[in-house]
């Protein structure tokens, strides 16, 4: 007879990808057990404390790492639970039967890869944003980007309200705000950037 087991998901806050492990409610019931990507970048632990778990997780919603208390009976009977990120409200770890962890995980996948397209859509202005690129080509365009480290040139990371500038030979960056009249008319005022250079 096989042994019942519950499963634990999470999406990982480093790679981004859904993390899913099962484990015997033995294995639960005789001491604490970890969850780790394959990234090796996140781990998920449960601990068990008499008549609850302390679940720490890292959370795919936020980036940050929560704890929480859990009844042993909800962790280790029944359908299952999910926690909440404190600071969305949004559910990011499911504890339970194997089939609903692999169905709220996947829902939780599709909710982030939205939110990603939404933020990646949107400036906080489109007008600055468009001329604020504008400028920067202008002045690429006079071999005015450098970075410290002695390389000339860089590749553009363009956010909602910023952009970066990235040094193509040592990584370095320089974010340049582009949400305002003010930042646009500073970096107006400028006629070459310089990288700080990755130590």
């Amino acid at each position: 007879m096989k042994e019942e087991t519950r499963t634990f998901g999470y999406i990982c806050p480093s790679c981004g990808k859904a993390v899913l492990a099962d484990r015997t409610r033995f294995a639960l019931a005789a001491a604490a057990i970890g969850v780790v990507c394959d990234c090796g970048h996140s781990e998920l632990t449960a601990e068990p404390l008499g008549e609850k778990y302390r679940i720490t997780v890292p959370c795919g919603v936020c980036g940050g790492e929560h704890r929480a208390e859990v009844s042993a009976r909800s962790l280790l009977e029944g359908p299952g639970v999910g926690l909440a990120c404190p600071d969305t409200r949004q559910l990011c770890c499911y504890i339970g039967e194997q089939d609903r962890v692999e169905r709220s995980l996947a829902e939780l996948e599709r909710t982030l890869e939205k939110k990603k397209e939404r933020e990646a859509d949107t400036f906080v202005d489109d007008v600055i944003m468009y001329e604020v690129l504008s400028e920067l080509k202008d002045i690429s365009a006079r071999g005015g980007i450098s970075c410290a480290c002695g390389s000339r040139g860089c590749s553009l990371e363009v956010h909602g309200a910023a952009v970066d500038l990235v040094c193509p030979a040592c990584g370095g960056r320089l974010r340049l705000p582009a949400a305002t009249d003010e930042d646009l008319d500073r970096l107006c005022c400028q006629c070459t950037l310089t990288i700080p250079g990755k130590k």
